[in-house]
């Protein structure tokens, strides 16, 4: 079974905790995770470019001169993709599709090896509680700064937490997440996992038919 130190809020370990093998002591695929981490990426992307057709072009529709006798190319319209003004020929499109379908399972088991390995390089750690005097980003600044972290924290939460959030969102180097919405790029690219004692419950709570 793998171990994480658990830490108070001043700072100090006050012990360690066991983690679930099946959760946070599988077998690392390293193809596996970058073939998700992969799709994740591809499915939050977002067709934002768009170039019209001639059909879409304001105008030309007018034959610019006749068919025959002028000497010159043949012209439909001047909204063509030769013309100045003119629509764009396989230009990209507002409704292309970069989404990649992954199995369930298998997104579950990148996020599990993705954890597994910050237990291994000992970039996971467990917070017992926190309990502020005051609803200040300076005091969360203060807390993970007596934390064994580094920069790019990821924060994992039980659940909902307003206040905690209004602490934290402010600080540069530190993301706050709930179990429910942990994903596998979020870990990847933080240095540090602190979990919530509660979280971790939560979590098995989440995948317990995972």
């Amino acid at each position: 079974m793998p171990k994480v130190k658990i830490y108070n809020q001043e700072g100090k370990v006050t012990g360690d905790l066991e983690l679930n093998a099946s959760r946070f002591g599988v077998t690392v695929d390293p193809a596996l995770v970058h073939e998700v981490s992969v799709a994740q990426a591809a499915n939050a992307r977002q067709s934002i470019a768009h170039t019209k057709t001639k059909g879409e072009v304001r105008g030309g529709g007018k034959k610019p001169w006749k068919q025959k006798g002028t000497g010159r190319a043949r012209q439909g319209s001047t909204r063509n993709p030769q013309w100045v003004g003119g629509g764009v020929a396989f230009g990209p499109r507002f409704d292309r599709n970069f989404s990649v379908k992954v199995n369930r399972r298998v997104k579950q088991k990148a996020l599990f090896m993705a954890l597994t390995d910050k237990v291994n390089e000992e970039k996971f750690l467990v917070l017992e509680a926190f309990q502020p005097q005051a609803i200040k980003t300076k005091v969360a600044a203060q807390l993970f700064k007596k934390l064994p972290v580094a920069r790019r924290t990821l924060a994992v939460v039980s659940g909902s937490e307003p206040e905690l959030l209004r602490m934290i969102r402010n600080l540069p180097d530190v993301q706050l997440t709930t179990v429910n919405s942990l994903n596998l790029n979020d870990v990847l690219h933080a240095r540090q996992v602190v979990f919530w004692k509660d979280a971790v419950e939560a979590f098995e709570n989440v995948y317990r038919n995972a």
